[in-house]
């Protein structure tokens, strides 16, 4: 049986690949990351816990996010072209449950835009919820809450 340090490395080990795939624009490696059914979301109200019946950023499934990667790689969008240079630090880990079939991480994410001469900020509060298959974790569940969620979103040509 792990531990919950050894819990808690292992599915940051995920959570740090993800983060790694975002910014240097690996989109197709990032959605093997996920379980078919998985959910990422990212609410308007950082205190929301019905996405699927309340307006979100972002609520999307698999074929939401297999359509975002396309729209990325594809430089069809306008909020795509030029692809904006991301940098992100995710910090701050709290494991929140650890089952054989579940485990649950909060952290800390800063981000940082470059795009088009101008850089933007986004601090948020993130929860991931990762499952064991076949030997590895899956990411079942991201939701991204923004601190500056009631502010305006500027166009966003990449995934948080």
């Amino acid at each position: 049986m792990m531990t919950p340090d050894s819990v808690l490395f292992a599915a940051m080990s995920v959570i740090n690949l993800e983060g790694d795939l975002l910014d240097q624009g690996e989109f197709n490696a990032w959605l093997d990351l996920w379980q078919h059914d998985g959910l990422y979301v990212v609410p308007i109200d950082p205190n929301e816990k019905d996405f699927k019946n309340t307006l979100n950023y972002a609520c999307d499934d698999h074929h939401m996010r297999e359509r975002r990667v396309k729209r990325l790689y594809s430089g069809e969008s306008i909020s795509t072209t030029p692809r904006a240079r991301t940098l992100r630090t995710l910090s701050r880990f709290r494991l929140l449950e650890s089952s054989e079939h579940l485990i649950v991480v909060r952290g800390a994410q800063s981000l940082w835009e470059h795009r088009k001469g101008h850089s933007r900020h986004y601090a948020a509060d993130i929860t991931w919820h990762l499952k064991p298959q076949d030997g590895r974790l899956l990411i079942t569940r991201k939701v991204i809450r923004l601190v500056n969620s009631d502010d305006v979103l500027h166009s966003i040509g990449y995934i948080l």
